[in-house]
């Protein structure tokens, strides 16, 4: 009877971790980081263009290059910019980091790794 009871729960126990490590690849599957990544990429690049054609406008101007002055503001933002996404993108590698953890230890719980396991005995 205590085996039949042994039994029953482990076999909850690892379709609850099975349900879990589907549920932890599914989370993973968006890797969000990226994406807050490239923003930041392609935000600084931009900045740094609009940065050197205000310096260029500032450079070739007899008077008060408004111009420059707009795209040095545009330059400003898009750096702002650029940190706060970069920033994200750091807070989001973070959790998924601890997350493809758990979902390691999920795997190696449940002997998916493992080849020998999966072998018929």
């Amino acid at each position: 009877m205590c085996t039949v009871r042994l039994s029953r729960h482990s076999l909850d126990n690892q379709q609850l971790e099975r349900q879990e490590l589907e549920r932890l690849q599914k989370e993973l599957e968006a890797r969000e980081s990226t994406l807050h990544f490239a923003h930041a990429g392609v935000s600084f690049l931009f900045a740094l263009m609009l940065a050197a054609a205000a310096a260029k406008l500032f450079w070739d101007s007899i008077r008060l290059p408004i111009l420059g002055i707009v795209a040095a503001g545009c330059s400003i933002g898009l750096l702002a910019y650029t940190a706060f996404r970069y920033l994200r993108g750091q807070r989001a590698l973070k959790w998924e980091l601890q997350r493809y953890e758990h979902l390691r230890s999920l795997r190696r719980s449940l002997n998916i790794d493992d080849p020998s396991a999966l072998l018929p005995r």
